[in-house]
């Protein structure tokens, strides 16, 4: 006997996520359709989905106002950046508390994890003076070691222990029956098998960077270094109010790639959390 649903139950299951998925597509929609309008359509009533007169000069504008270009490859290599160093801390810290027994380590696993309590808010000072002292200020390092070392990379620390936790031990005896050691049983065994975990520590590490804006505004002073969070504020007119056909263009090309990245890896990004127990 076949499980599918019936034609109409289906039907009525896809209309109501269609439903309920109108009011997260439609602020987006709005966003990208209205930074092709004129200023005085935007805020018209009622909203037009669709603008009537195409109008590129907002993104034009963009360019002009600020050095966009390069806040955007700043926003870009500063994310691969962390990104990669998070995947390399957190895989080893990881696979160390999920394979290594030593005196002490649940204890510091309760340590790591803690981090995860503390706001950023909170030493976001503490922060700022001891960059401060090794002259690290309007530099990119601060946004480049404080994701790395921080919160994300504890949440990454905890999915790839998971991870590692599920593995068959036979694995690392089957290794050290061939001559690996420990280090040569996490390349060639642990690690290659850790890609779905990998690649849902990747996403949401890239995303984390891309939109941080709290230390951006802390640690930066020069346009030409500013990443793309703290970019968008700068969009204002001589008396300080918002010029909003240019915001929303800037913010669409911030906001698509993203969008893009995560539609074609959230398989990847669902499969991940699923394979480390965190799947809701």
């Amino acid at each position: 006997m076949s499980n599918r649903l019936p034609l109409r139950a289906r039907m009525a299951i896809y209309g109501l996520i269609c439903l309920l998925a109108v009011p997260f597509v439609f602020p987006t929609w709005w966003m990208v359709t209205s930074s092709f309008k004129p200023v005085g359509d935007i805020f018209a009533f009622p909203p037009s989905l669709i603008p009537t007169d195409l109008s590129f000069s907002a993104y034009r504008r963009v360019f002009e106002l600020q050095p966009f270009a390069q806040q955007y490859a700043n926003s870009a290599y500063i994310a691969v950046v962390v990104t990669i160093g998070t995947l390399a801390v957190s895989s080893l810290a990881g696979y160390a508390f999920a394979r290594i027994r030593f005196r002490g380590q649940h204890a510091l696993f309760l340590v790591v994890l803690v981090g995860l309590l503390i706001p950023s808010e909170v030493t976001i000072v503490p922060l700022f003076q001891m960059f401060n002292s090794v002259g690290l200020i309007d530099t990119h390092w601060p946004l480049i070691l404080v994701p790395m070392l921080g919160a994300p990379s504890v949440l990454a620390t905890f999915i790839m222990r998971q991870f590692f936790v599920t593995l068959p031990g036979e694995l690392e005896e089957a290794a050290r029956v061939d001559g690996l050691g420990r280090l040569a049983t996490f390349w060639r065994i642990a690690l290659p098998l850790a890609r779905p975990a990998l690649g849902a520590v990747a996403i949401f590490t890239f995303l984390h960077s891309w939109n941080l804006y709290l230390e951006p505004i802390v640690f930066l002073s020069t346009p030409e270094k500013f990443t793309l969070p703290q970019a968008l504020t700068q969009f204002v007119d001589a008396y300080g109010g918002p010029m909003w056909d240019v915001q929303l263009s800037a913010a669409s090309m911030t906001a698509l790639p993203v969008l893009v990245v995560f539609v074609i890896a959230q398989r990847q990004f669902i499969e991940g959390l699923a394979h480390t127990g965190l799947k809701g």
